[in-house]
């Protein structure tokens, strides 16, 4: 990628002043007889992806920081273009689901699944089973999980990741306490055979849907749950079948478009899908996907969610439907100098290419 692309960066700025603005490729797309008309933000959707992307082959080939010469990417903290690479969800799909030596029963898998979820943070499931040994529905006692939690708040201790808005739920369970009501939302799942009915579900909109249905749990939630849970052998569908757009690739979304010809927001992460492989040819941008895996629905959410932070600062003059001005989390690489990278078998991803 040319250096002229990005701006200079000043530390004594929060917002740093580009010399041009970044080219823009596409002003409208034709999508059957419906015209959408983009902004710069759109392009800088498709350079985000590439040098996300980029970062992350960099660093799994042992390559010394930085990765990249964008200021903002080298500043702030970004998810991977691919959201099944991200450190959680490496977690989730090494430690919590394929973890051998763990029950592959249905019930099980969807217990341990759901209670990493809850809380969406390593650190306390790794308090649970240092504390109680390994999570298993069939050793599951309230009170001991409650304990352990308790005492976490207590010492002063984060036992939920701030990426997700929980809901406290008192309101349905009336425990003082969030962590309370969430493992008797847990336990409510758990008794309604909700695991097997995922199970039985036919597509990834019915499982939206059954997991809708509960207490606290709204539509950003039941998506990311129904991902979740599909990177198990629990269910096994498509990628590219279901998408619901959260808060933040709303955003993204309208600072990406300035006319969206009456599409829905659903509607116009299927469309960045399916260009995505004429829209980095356009742009001469050599992504490589997930060893050969395109970017999925979730995926493509996802860097809506992205480009709207990062337009903050490289757009700060495109207004989505947020205030939001900064980029609050820094950047601070989490893994060590060498990566590797574990996904769902039944993707049949060859990582040693």
């Amino acid at each position: 990628m040319s250096k002229n692309l990005l701006p200079e960066f000043s530390h004594q700025q929060t917002l740093f002043q580009p010399e041009s603005p970044l080219p823009s490729v596409t002003k409208h797309i034709r999508v059957g007889s419906h015209r959408l008309t983009t902004t710069p933000v759109y392009d800088s959707y498709w350079l985000l992806a590439y040098e996300r992307q980029e970062i992350l082959f960099k660093r799994l080939a042992g390559a010394r920081a930085p990765w990249t010469q964008d200021p903002i990417l080298r500043r702030h903290k970004f998810t991977n273009a691919y959201r099944a690479a991200d450190r959680v969800s490496q977690f989730l799909i090494k430690e919590v689901i394929y973890q051998s030596g763990l029950s592959s029963s249905i019930p099980e898998v969807f217990f341990r699944i759901l209670l990493f979820k809850l809380f969406n943070k390593i650190d306390t499931w790794q308090l649970l089973t240092h504390t109680l040994g390994p999570i298993t529905l069939a050793s599951y006692c309230f009170e001991q999980y409650d304990n352990v939690l308790q005492a976490a708040l207590t010492a002063g201790e984060q036992i939920y990741s701030a990426a997700y808005m929980m809901p406290p739920g008192s309101t349905f369970f009336g425990y003082a306490r969030k962590h309370q009501n969430h493992l008797r939302l847990l336990e409510k799942m758990i008794a309604e055979n909700l695991p097997q009915r995922i199970a039985d579900s036919t597509s990834m909109a019915d499982v939206f849907a059954l997991l809708r249905n509960y207490p606290t749990v709204g539509d950003f939630l039941a998506y990311q749950y129904t991902t979740d849970i599909n990177y198990s052998e629990l269910t096994n569908f498509s990628e590219q079948e279901f998408v619901v757009a959260g808060p933040g690739a709303k955003d993204g979304i309208r600072k990406c478009f300035q006319e969206t010809a009456g599409l829905s927001d659903a509607d116009l992460i299927r469309v960045v899908m399916d260009r995505q492989e004429q829209e980095f040819e356009v742009r001469n941008l050599p992504f490589r996907t997930l060893w050969g895996r395109p970017l999925q629905l979730i995926d493509c959410q996802n860097l809506f969610c992205e480009v709207s932070k990062y337009a903050r600062v490289r757009h700060p003059e495109i207004v989505g439907c947020s205030a939001r001005t900064r980029i609050k989390q820094l950047f601070k690489p989490a893994f060590g100098d060498q990566l590797s990278y574990f996904f769902p078998p039944k993707w049949g991803l060859d990582t040693t290419q």
